[in-house]
């Protein structure tokens, strides 16, 4: 027999059964349990699925609390924003806590799909039909993170790399007022990850699948041509073209300028702008034989030129891209970083426990891509489910 109760809380009334029972009796705990197959004695905890969680905060306000640290500048900022928006007070060391948790959660769930997406390639069991017409882009970049802790080098920075999948589908084209062709991705999707190549490429490959990999008749990767990103773009995407960011190239160019005309404005700008726009053209392997008569680091320059474009000689020939429609510029994934990483991670005074840093990262990615329900609610009320007593929906 129970007895209804009902209990007023910032979701609305909630109402439970309270079992008539003699209480503080070890035969009332084992008959509680028995008869209604708790794993706690305490029935409202049970009943808002908080017996097994590691907050006496329901799943739901956990989300909640997790979605305003992300979207803020700062877990103070939260804490504002939580108790104008909520009317719950919760400081910004909670909030922290409690948004580690969540982000964690989606973080392994999205490691575990990664791996997962390794072992079907290596097993033969992912089809390339090639059955979509239009382009894939895979873009991806590194951009450093100030952290808490030295690596062996006494350094504190960490690298954070960045991977953005978009479908040409998904690309809205239009003319300006002054006759210049605009775009505007309507859908993207990130993945962050702060650590090495080897395990970034499983990110990076899961996110390519989920987005039609093997499907799309074109693929092509936009980055800066760094040989971690090539290497791993020739790994997992023998069959795309990979293209060098335009920009990135130019500013290499008229770095090496620089140093080989002595600073000399009047010299290097007509040289460097002569030399980009040669390559733009299709000139790239004229442009080669020119530098090949050239000291490889003039004025102890930072940049090898000859062996920049050497390496990239596969993917620079812009005339030909531009011709197919393709971007040459990686612009995407620059803004992406400065969305994901520097505006939230990145502010005065700023240093992350690494763990932590991922956390926000993670859910941050899946908010900017627009995922949040079907990537962070969904996956985290499973985990939840499996922790604790059924939740009650709010």
């Amino acid at each position: 027999m129970s007895l209804p109760i009902s209990v007023i809380t910032t979701y609305g009334t909630v109402s439970f059964s309270r079992y008539h029972l003699r209480p503080h009796t070890p035969e009332s705990k084992a008959k509680l349990m028995e008869i209604a197959g708790l794993k706690s004695v305490v029935p409202v905890d049970c009943s808002l699925g908080l017996s097994g969680l590691p907050f006496k905060i329901t799943p739901n306000a956990m989300l909640k609390i997790a979605y305003w640290a992300q979207n803020q500048l700062s877990y103070e900022r939260a804490e504002e924003a939580i108790y104008e928006i909520m009317k719950i007070k919760i400081n910004d060391d909670t909030i922290r806590a409690v948004t580690d948790f969540v982000g964690n959660v989606i973080f392994e769930h999205d490691c575990k799909t990664a791996d997962q997406s390794i072992i079907m390639l290596n097993d033969g069991a992912i089809s390339f039909p090639k059955d979509r017409d239009g382009v894939l882009y895979i873009q991806t970049d590194g951009a450093a993170l100030n952290t808490r802790k030295q690596d062996d080098s006494g350094s504190t920075w960490r690298e954070n790399k960045l991977g953005e999948v978009f479908s040409s589908s998904n690309i809205r084209y239009w003319t300006d007022h002054k006759g210049n062709r605009q775009h505007q991705i309507l859908e993207r999707e990130y993945i962050s990850y702060i650590g090495a190549a080897s395990e970034f490429k499983k990110h990076l490959f899961a996110l390519a699948l989920r987005n039609g990999y093997g499907h799309y008749k074109e693929t092509v990767i936009l980055s800066d041509g760094a040989t971690w990103i090539r290497n791993m773009a020739e790994e997992l995407f023998p069959d795309a073209q990979q293209i060098l960011d335009y920009y990135h190239l130019c500013e290499n160019v008229h770095k090496f300028a620089e140093h080989l005309f002595g600073m000399d404005e009047t010299k290097y700008r007509p040289w460097a702008k002569d030399i980009c726009n040669k390559i733009k053209k299709g000139g790239f392997l004229n442009v080669l034989n020119e530098l090949d008569a050239i000291e490889r680091s003039p004025n102890n320059c930072p940049v090898n030129l000859f062996g920049y474009i050497k390496n990239n000689i596969n993917n620079i020939d812009y005339a030909a891209y531009e011709k197919k429609g393709y971007f040459i510029g990686s612009g995407a994934i620059e803004s992406g970083n400065k969305t994901i990483l520097q505006d939230r991670l990145k502010r005065a005074g700023m240093r992350w426990n690494v763990d932590t840093a991922q956390s926000i990262l993670t859910l941050k990615s899946k908010a900017e891509s627009k995922l949040w329900m079907s990537a962070v609610e969904r996956p985290f009320l499973s985990h939840c489910f499996s922790l604790s007593e059924p939740l009650m929906d709010f």
